[in-house]
């Protein structure tokens, strides 16, 4: 399930018509732009809870956008914005998919699955819960996608925090999965000091998670590997909500949706 949604999500994150919509707002950068739409459902709340409920940034980077980004925009203004950007993004990626009655029973059918779980927990899961769903095929598509995205996330961090791994440390592992090297050049902490880098190295070795060349240990990957084990079962709970020949049905009809937006990447 999660290869066939995480690619409804991403688009947020690799089509132009999320950023331009969120540029419509008035937002110049894209991080103001993508803390204002994916905070947007917990409202104005402070950056300390953005950056707990978010888990991966570092200290400070959270408290840079929010909350400034409400002097442009509001959190039900951001939100719809980031809607509209990429169900846009959905049109025009799926083509002559949109419009099918395939589409409209995948939506269906995540949609039930998405209101299903417990929300005990779950931040991120819980603020889009509270919002309405949207009617419209596509539009209801991405947005069950993206509740069951949070949902996950949401689920995550509990792993990571069962493994005592810090957001920071999330990085570091899931770049030593992905096989770059050194690990300290993975996007999302490639910009941090070269200092704060080293200290969290250092706070891996020092816990026999990666060796002296930066590469997983034994038992790092054997951390990595029951983070994820976690992730996924506690990520299963949505789809009880299904019977088993409707959620054969739904990975059968998400399986071309899934197919054209990651050769559209």
């Amino acid at each position: 399930m999660f290869e066939l949604i995480e690619p409804i999500g991403l688009v947020n994150f690799t089509a132009d018509e999320p950023n331009e919509a969120m540029e419509q707002l008035g937002f110049r950068g894209y991080w103001d732009g993508y803390f204002a739409g994916r905070s947007a459902p917990l409202g104005r709340v402070p950056a300390e809870v953005v950056h707990a409920a978010f888990y991966n940034f570092a200290d400070g980077e959270v408290a840079r956008h929010l909350p400034k980004v409400w002097d442009t925009t509001t959190p039900e203004e951001a939100h719809a914005a980031r809607e509209r950007g990429c169900v846009a993004a959905l049109r025009r990626l799926l083509g002559d998919l949109v419009g099918t009655a395939d589409l409209a029973r995948a939506a269906d059918l995540l949609a039930q699955a998405s209101v299903s779980a417990p929300t005990n927990g779950r931040v991120m899961y819980a603020g889009l819960r509270a919002l309405p769903m949207p009617e419209e095929p596509v539009a209801r598509l991405w947005f069950a996608a993206n509740m069951l995205r949070e949902y996950r996330g949401d689920g995550h961090i509990v792993a990571l925090v069962s493994e005592e791994i810090s957001g920071l440390e999330s990085h570091v592992l899931a770049s030593l999965d992905a096989e770059i090297y050194p690990a300290e050049s993975f996007g999302r902490i490639h910009h941090l000091p070269a200092s704060q880098l080293a200290e969290l190295m250092d706070g891996l070795r020092r816990r026999g998670l990666v060796d002296d060349a930066g590469r997983f240990t034994d038992a790092g990957r054997a951390t990595k590997d029951r983070v994820e084990a976690l992730t996924d079962q506690l990520a299963a709970a949505p789809y009880l909500a299904l019977e088993p020949a409707e959620l054969d049905a739904l990975m059968v009809l998400l399986e071309p949706i899934a197919s054209r937006l990651v050769a559209a990447e």
